[in-house]
């Protein structure tokens, strides 16, 4: 079993510590993605933080999208995300909130701004104020425009909310600081023009707010406690606080960062993984290569492995670049006590039983899995000919070799002791079939005189089902693909990372629901293909991950 243990840490010790002054009665937190595509393992540990803090306080939490980048955003990726939270184990408070139920509230909220002669409309393009913003190093300066009477400006954003100016003519900017060393307050934008059809208002608005400006406000209007984000927001916190200091909105909630997750072998950014997608390097967003939840759905990831994965790792704000064994490791043994055993073959090599006798060689019953008899039983018959692994002989084996050579015996799992007689090759000197013989005496017991140590799995020719069996890997070679300056992260995508094999396997799951698990004895988990595996006819697996961490030094 998994330990559900809550991991302390930082953002915890915040919250105990505002519970126990009576700063806050209960903890709302919420979780605010922008529906401009597919979460991946990093959203999943945002998830998993945000609703397992929600959980674990007995508070709420919200799923609020930011949905005020209207090109971008569709009603497919709000939908996935929806179903990726509920997949995780996840519900969230009350109904699906979105920003753009505040849209008119924001609105109203930024004339206040005006009202108050801390807002002005801006006639600068983007390339001029980016001019004017300043560097790391040097001031910024004034907008020729800050000077607007509140008048003015009030009678400039009515009409940039009515239509009458062009898209990027015209912004609303907050009065703050132009010196100040931190950019985010040199009078940032809160209003852009933008004619863009919105998924949920249409062209009602012709104006958007920008992030920064919504996002505190959302969270006050939410009455949130705790706004947990990644560090890159962190210079962003004293915009967050300022706009909220302004206004009479109902709460001011603590924003807190943490660090963000980079996965070892992908890449998690969203406008790189649309490239994947875009340029076919992938099957689409739940292609099980991706990082994203849906695809490691797909894959065969479990929920308890996905939140195991977020516990392992914890949370802090220290950089938390995690190698993919440690997300391996997390799901392996998640599925190691939870999905029976059945045999495959994968690379199949035909074996004939040379003294296969009718109604004398027989077959066995063999539980699903050696440590939980509940899960049931099946037959695992026997026939003249089966298929073993291709990897499961070889003519010239190495010192310490215990499977299957000529002259030499292993045993069948569930079944006999065999030795291989002969060894029959092609034209080409390929070995295409083995003649081996039984051991008659051995079936659920030792031979006599002698110890047989390796043990291989096997499948009965005329009793398997065929399969296709997908067998993925590592999407990129290199661990950091995104960390080279001057390369291209596509040059280190893994020519290996899927490939597709013509299998074999047990009647057993012949029936076997799409998504359904298991472990494929000494090959790896296995999971039916969750849209193109088809219970009693095409039978499709993709490999989850194998028994051992195949990428180890």
């Amino acid at each position: 079993m998994l330990d559900t243990t809550p991991v302390p840490h930082f953002i915890r010790t915040i919250i105990d510590g505002d519970l126990a002054s009576g700063k806050h009665q209960t903890v709302a937190t919420r979780f605010p993605p922008e529906p401009n595509g597919y979460l991946h393992i990093g959203h999943a540990k945002s998830i998993c933080l945000n609703f397992g803090l929600a959980q674990d306080y007995q508070g709420t939490c919200n799923l609020r999208f930011d949905d005020t980048n209207p090109e971008k955003e569709t009603e497919e990726y709000a939908l996935a995300i929806q179903e990726d939270v509920r997949w995780l184990g996840f519900q969230w408070h009350g109904p699906v909130r979105w920003a753009s139920d505040y849209f008119q509230a924001l609105y109203d909220y930024a004339e206040e701004l005006i009202r108050q002669g801390k807002a002005f409309v801006c006639d600068l393009t983007a390339e001029e104020m980016r001019a004017y913003r300043g560097t790391l190093t040097e001031k910024g300066r004034h907008s020729p425009y800050r000077d607007r009477s509140v008048e003015e400006s009030l009678d400039l954003f009515r009409r940039m909310k009515a239509g009458e100016f062009a898209d990027g003519s015209k912004t609303l900017r907050v009065r703050i600081d132009m010196a100040s060393p931190n950019i985010n307050l040199r009078d940032p934008v809160i209003y852009r023009i933008k004619r863009s059809h919105h998924i949920r208002t249409g062209d009602a608005w012709c104006i958007y707010p920008m992030y920064d400006y919504t996002h505190c406000i959302s969270d006050a209007l939410e009455c949130i406690t705790h706004s947990l984000c990644t560090l890159e927001f962190e210079d962003h916190r004293p915009l967050y606080d300022w706009v909220l200091d302004q206004l009479p909105v109902p709460s001011h909630p603590q924003q807190i960062e943490f660090s963000r997750l980079e996965l070892h072998y992908t890449v998690t950014s969203k406008r790189k993984l649309n490239q994947l997608v875009m340029q076919h390097h992938v099957d689409g967003w739940d292609d099980p290569r991706m990082p994203t939840i849906h695809g490691m759905r797909r894959r065969g990831y479990t929920p308890e492995g996905i939140r195991e994965f977020a516990r392992r790792i914890g949370i802090s704000k220290s950089e938390n670049i995690v190698d993919m064994a440690v997300l391996e490791s997390a799901i392996r043994d998640d599925l190691e006590s939870k999905v029976p055993r059945v045999m495959a073959v994968v690379r199949p090599l035909k074996v004939v039983l040379t003294n296969y006798q009718d109604g004398v060689t027989a077959g066995r019953a063999a539980g699903f899995h050696p440590h939980h008899p509940e899960f049931g039983e099946r037959e695992v018959p026997i026939g003249r000919e089966i298929w073993i692994e291709q990897d499961d002989f070889s003519e010239a084996p190495p010192a310490g070799w215990q499977r299957l050579t000529v002259g030499g015996e292993a045993r069948l799992r569930y079944s006999y002791v065999i030795k291989c007689d002969e060894a029959v090759k092609d034209a080409e000197g390929k070995v295409v079939e083995l003649r081996c013989s039984i051991d008659h005496e051995t079936l659920g017991k030792n031979p006599v005189g002698r110890k047989v140590k390796g043990v291989i799995h096997w499948l009965s020719a005329s009793h398997a089902l065929a399969a296709e069996v997908r067998l993925y890997d590592r999407l990129f070679t290199d661990p950091e693909p995104d960390g080279h300056k001057d390369r291209d992260f596509l040059e280190f995508l893994n020519p290996d990372s899927l490939t597709v094999a013509q299998a074999w396997v047990e009647a057993a799951v012949r029936d076997a629901a799409p998504e359904t698990r298991y472990q494929f004895e000494r090959i790896g988990y296995f999971c039916a293909d969750r849209y193109d595996h088809l219970p009693g006819g095409k039978l499709v697996f993709n490999r989850t991950v194998t028994l051992k961490d195949s990428w180890a030094k």
